[in-house]
C-alpha cells in the first residue's frame, strides 16, 4: 500500500509540473497529463529480453506484419463518430464519444508528420494537430507519438515520408510502421529492424502498450515487455487502468489502417486501455498500439478541431484549446507511388480528377475536372493520360464528349429528307386552298341582282348589275 501511495503521489507531482511547464510555454493551462513512466521513455532492457520474455507460441517474432490494402477508389478514408454506452460495473453505465477512421490505401494516403512540418523533431517543436495538419492538406489527423516533458522533443522512433526524423536507439516501445512495399508493422522492433534498408520504413512512430496482437488483447504481455523497473510498474499500471482520453492506431483484416480517438478527462471520463482494446477487437481490429493520450488526444477534420480537449485556453477560462503535441498521423489524398514515379520522372494522375497540388489538397477551378493538371491546376492539361483507372475513365469521358461535340447531330441525307417533307406539306396545303376557291366558283357561277333606285322626281327606277356570288 505504501508503494502504491508513493507512486500516485509521484504521478500527481509530475502532472502538476508538466501542467505548469505547458501553461507557461503555451499560454494555456494543461493539467490532464497521462504519463506511462516516471522518467525516460521505455525500458532500458534489450530487444533480446523482449523476445525471450514473450510467449513461446510467438517464437522469436516480436512484431506482426500484415499486407496493407490498396484501393484506387474514393473516398480516401471513412471517418465515423461513435457514442457508446460503456458498462460501469458497480456504477451506472457511462457514455463515451470518439472517432474511428478507416484508411483503405495507407501506403499512399497516410503519413507520420513531424510537429509543425519537416524538421520539427530536430528543433524540439510542439504545435497543435491543427497547425501541423493544415499545411499538409490532411483530411483527417490525430496526435501520434509522445514527447519529452522537459525538452519538448519527439520520443521514440519517427520516420516521416521515408526520412528518419528521430532514432530511439533501440528503446523497446510498441511501434507502428509502414514499409516501402506497403507492409503494416505492429509490435517491438530491434535497432536492426528499424534501420533495415532492404525494405525500409516509409512511416514509423512509437507508442506505449501493444493493445491487440493477432486479434487478442496483449496488454499484460506489454507490461512485461515495456516496463522493467519496479518503481515504474505501479505508475505504468495506473496509466493502463485509468479512464482518460485515448488515441490508438491499428488495422483490420483487409489491411486498412484504423485510427481511433476517444474524448475524456483523466480519472473522470473516457476509457481505460483495457476498454480501448476490447472496443477495437469488437470492431474488427487485428493489431493495434496505444499512442499519446490524456490532454494530448486531439482529432482534426479538414483543419478543424473535432474533439473536445481538456486544456483551458487561459487560467479561469471556460474555453478549451487543443494542446501542443508532438508527431501527427495525417490522412491525405493519394500520392504518386513509387516516389520516383516508376522512373518516368513525372507522376501520371497523381490526384483524382478535379484536384491538384501537394497531397492533392487544392481543388481545380476548371469547368471540366478532367482538364485539370494534377500538378499545377491548369485547365488546359492533357497530362492525366496515365494508367490510373480514374484517369483512364476521365480521359474516356473527355474523348466521348469531344466526339459528340465535333460530330453533327444529323446527317446530310437526314436533313434533305426533312426539308423535302416540309416542302411537300406546304405545297399540299397551298393546293388545298386553291381547290377550295375553284370549287366555289364552279358551284355558284354568275347571277343578276336588281336594286330599286329613286330618281330626282321620286319615280322608281330599276337598275340591273352583275353580281358575282
Amino acid at each position: 500500500m505504501a508503494t502504491s501511495w508513493r507512486q500516485r503521489w509521484l504521478l500527481v507531482v509530475l502532472t502538476g509540473l508538466r501542467g505548469w511547464q505547458l501553461g507557461v510555454t503555451e499560454a494555456r493551462v494543461s493539467t490532464d497529463v497521462l504519463l506511462p513512466y516516471a522518467e525516460g521513455h521505455g525500458p532500458s532492457h534489450s530487444h533480446r529480453h523482449v523476445r525471450d520474455c514473450q510467449a513461446v507460441t510467438f517464437g522469436t517474432r516480436t512484431f506482426e506484419s500484415w499486407p496493407s490494402s490498396s484501393h484506387d477508389t474514393l473516398p480516401v478514408a471513412r471517418s465515423s463518430v461513435f457514442i457508446s454506452d460503456m458498462p460501469g460495473g458497480a456504477e451506472s453505465s457511462r457514455w463515451v464519444y470518439g472517432h474511428m477512421t478507416v484508411v483503405p490505401d495507407p501506403l499512399r494516403q497516410l503519413s507520420v508528420l513531424e510537429p509543425g512540418g519537416p524538421g520539427g523533431c530536430e528543433k524540439n517543436r510542439r504545435v497543435s494537430v491543427e497547425e501541423t495538419a493544415a499545411p499538409a492538406g490532411c483530411l483527417y489527423a490525430q496526435n501520434a507519438g509522445f514527447y519529452n516533458i522537459t525538452s519538448d522533443g519527439c520520443l521514440g522512433n519517427v520516420v516521416s515520408d521515408g526520412r528518419m526524423a528521430r532514432d530511439s536507439g533501440g528503446v523497446q516501445n510498441a511501434q507502428f510502421g509502414i514499409r516501402r512495399d506497403g507492409t503494416l508493422v505492429f509490435g517491438y522492433l530491434s535497432q536492426e529492424d528499424v534501420l533495415d534498408r532492404s525494405n525500409p520504413f516509409e512511416q514509423l512512430v512509437s507508442g506505449v502498450v501493444w493493445l491487440l496482437r493477432n486479434g487478442e488483447v496483449y496488454i499484460n504481455q506489454s507490461l512485461k515487455a515495456e516496463c522493467d523497473k519496479i518503481v515504474d510498474m505501479e505508475l505504468f499500471r495506473d496509466f493502463v487502468d485509468v479512464r482518460s482520453a485515448r488515441t490508438a492506431v491499428g488495422h483490420d483484416v483487409n489491411g486498412n489502417v484504423v485510427m481511433f480517438h476517444v474524448d475524456g478527462q483523466t480519472h473522470k471520463r473516457g476509457m481505460s486501455l483495457w476498454e480501448v482494446a476490447d472496443f477495437l477487437k469488437n470492431n474488427g481490429v487485428i493489431n493495434a498500439i496505444n499512442l499519446d493520450g490524456g490532454g494530448s488526444s486531439s482529432f482534426v477534420i479538414n483543419g478543424t478541431l473535432a474533439s473536445y480537449p481538456t486544456d483551458t485556453c487561459e487560467p479561469g477560462s471556460r474555453w478549451r484549446c487543443a494542446r501542443h503535441v508532438s508527431t501527427v498521423l495525417c490522412v491525405h489524398r493519394r500520392r504518386c507511388w513509387p516516389a520516383d514515379c516508376s522512373g518516368h520522372g513525372v507522376c501520371t494522375a497523381i490526384c483524382p480528377a478535379g484536384f491538384y497540388g501537394l497531397s492533392c489538397a487544392e481543388e481545380c477551378a476548371c469547368e471540366d475536372p478532367c482538364a485539370c493538371d494534377p500538378h499545377t491546376g491548369s485547365c488546359n492539361s492533357t497530362s492525366n493520360r496515365g494508367t490510373n483507372s480514374r484517369a483512364v475513365q476521365c480521359l474516356g469521358r473527355r474523348r466521348q464528349k469531344e466526339a459528340y461535340r465535333h460530330e453533327p447531330y444529323l446527317t446530310e441525307q437526314t436533313w434533305l429528307i426533312i426539308t423535302l417533307t416540309l416542302a411537300s406539306l406546304l405545297l399540299i396545303r397551298l393546293l388545298a386552298h386553291f381547290l377550295r376557291a375553284t370549287r366555289r366558283w364552279l358551284l355558284f357561277g354568275f347571277s343578276y341582282t336588281q336594286v330599286p333606285l329613286s330618281d330626282v322626281k321620286g319615280e322608281a327606277l330599276t337598275y340591273s348589275f352583275l353580281q358575282l356570288h
